[in-house]
């Protein structure tokens, strides 16, 4: 490459990660290093269909149990995170977690099994509102959209690297991998307890004060309309994404494709969102969000549309790099959406809310995959995955097309941001 370019992608780097508090960069390292042990989620149905001789329908409602422990949390624990605080929630979030993980991998009774699962969906999930809120807290509004991008592609960089490891681990042993996971969780709860301050907005500032926000409960986000219809296309999304990895080695192996060939057609999925993340987030962090979240949700729905006419591994992993590039687009203006129609001392619930569109599609995802490829075949799931995405573009259209430009989500905002600053010298 000549000189000319190797100073530009370093410059463009810089200033990708430039301006950021260091706050954000021990709660970044938190969520890779979280990510990098997260082995148990990728060998989960081969441990219960392999190891433990369990069926396949077991294994979905195991996986089904596992979001429905998300939904039960998403909303506990977007309360927690306002009224106890960013930081306690993400302590007791991590070191739940790391238990059941643990606990986890000692069961053997089936019944246990789908019950520790659960607890496990209920912890795991727990630190989501958290983090997102203390991200927010802590990060300029001007620029969320980059923050929350590197905070994604941590997750996919960690996501990356622990599937790999997870096959080298379980061909040693499962327990091992649960164990590990363990582990690597209790080491993100002792840096948030070590490095990161608490970031919850002084709460002296809510309802009574004249011209200050109204208090918030769960209520006032239910009845918050434009907000829950963010939250109802976001599960549309995220069910569509869920398909990936529920859908698709399915729909694989009843072509005849082995784990193998899955593997290296869902493995491009992490290497472009790691390749791609940030210079895509360049592109895309001042352009308008109406028009991100169209195209990433037909691109979604047609990716895997696409997925019907695949007959070879390459072709798989081209509609993979379809539906990643959606992936890629959507998540950081998704939350970025997410995090500007939050009020400032309402944000745990807010995000416990928006939490809730992800656990639900986990739960409804695997139930609707086996279900369709079951009684109608794979090409109707890719059939309904386009539906799915073009109601979801269609949406997004005429949910945000009607917003004047002085009441779009940066507004609502903008006035408060400074506040919730954390200051640098405090770790």
């Amino acid at each position: 490459m000549p000189v000319a370019g190797l100073t530009g992608l370093r410059r463009a780097a810089r200033e990708t990660v430039s301006g950021l508090p260091r706050e954000f960069w021990w709660l970044w390292t938190s969520t890779l290093v979280n990510r990098l042990g997260a082995f148990v989620a990728t060998f989960m149905a081969l441990y219960l269909t392999i190891d433990r001789g369990y069926s396949a329908s077991y294994a979905g409602l195991v996986a089904a149990l596992h979001g429905l422990g998300g939904v039960v949390s998403s909303l506990g624990a977007g309360v927690m995170t306002d009224r106890l605080g960013r930081r306690p929630t993400l302590l007791v979030a991590q070191a739940s977690t790391a238990v059941s993980v643990a606990l986890l991998g000692f069961m053997r009774d089936p019944v246990a099994i789908a019950a520790v699962a659960f607890l496990v969906g209920m912890a795991s999930n727990a630190s989501r509102p958290a983090v997102q809120a203390m991200m927010a807290d802590i990060v300029r509004p001007e620029d969320r959209i980059r923050a929350f991008s590197l905070n994604y592609w941590a997750i996919n960089l960690g996501f990356a690297v622990s599937s790999m490891a997870a096959g080298f681990i379980a061909e040693v042993s499962y327990l091992a991998g649960f164990l590990i996971e363990a582990g690597m969780t209790l080491v993100c709860a002792v840096l948030v307890f070590v490095k990161l301050p608490e970031s919850r907005p002084p709460q002296e500032k809510a309802a009574d004060a004249p011209g200050e926000e109204p208090a918030v409960s769960l209520w006032t986000v239910l009845r918050d309309g434009r907000y829950m219809s963010v939250v109802g296309l976001s599960f549309l999304v995220a069910v569509i994404f869920q398909q990936g990895y529920l859908g698709l080695p399915v729909a694989m192996g009843e072509a005849g494709f082995t784990p193998a060939d899955y593997g290296l057609a869902i493995a491009v999925n992490g290497v472009l969102i790691v390749v791609l993340q940030i210079p895509v987030t360049r592109f895309i962090e001042h352009r308008d969000p109406r028009l991100l979240l169209v195209a990433s949700s037909l691109l979604a729905g047609y990716g895997f549309g696409l997925t019907a006419f695949a007959g070879s591994v390459g072709v798989f992993a081209l509609t993979v790099c379809v539906w990643t590039l959606a992936e890629i687009v959507n998540a950081p203006t998704q939350t970025g959406l997410v995090v500007r129609l939050s009020p400032l001392h309402g944000r745990g619930r807010y995000q416990g809310m928006y939490s809730v569109s992800w656990a639900v599609a986990a739960l409804v995802a695997p139930l609707m995959s086996g279900f369709v490829i079951d009684h109608w075949g794979a090409e109707w799931l890719w059939g309904i995955c386009a539906v799915v995405g073009t109601v979801a573009a269609a949406g997004y259209w005429v949910l945000m097309r009607g917003l004047p430009d002085d009441e779009t989500p940066v507004a609502r905002d903008t006035s408060v941001a400074p506040a919730p600053r954390v200051d640098a010298g405090a770790v």
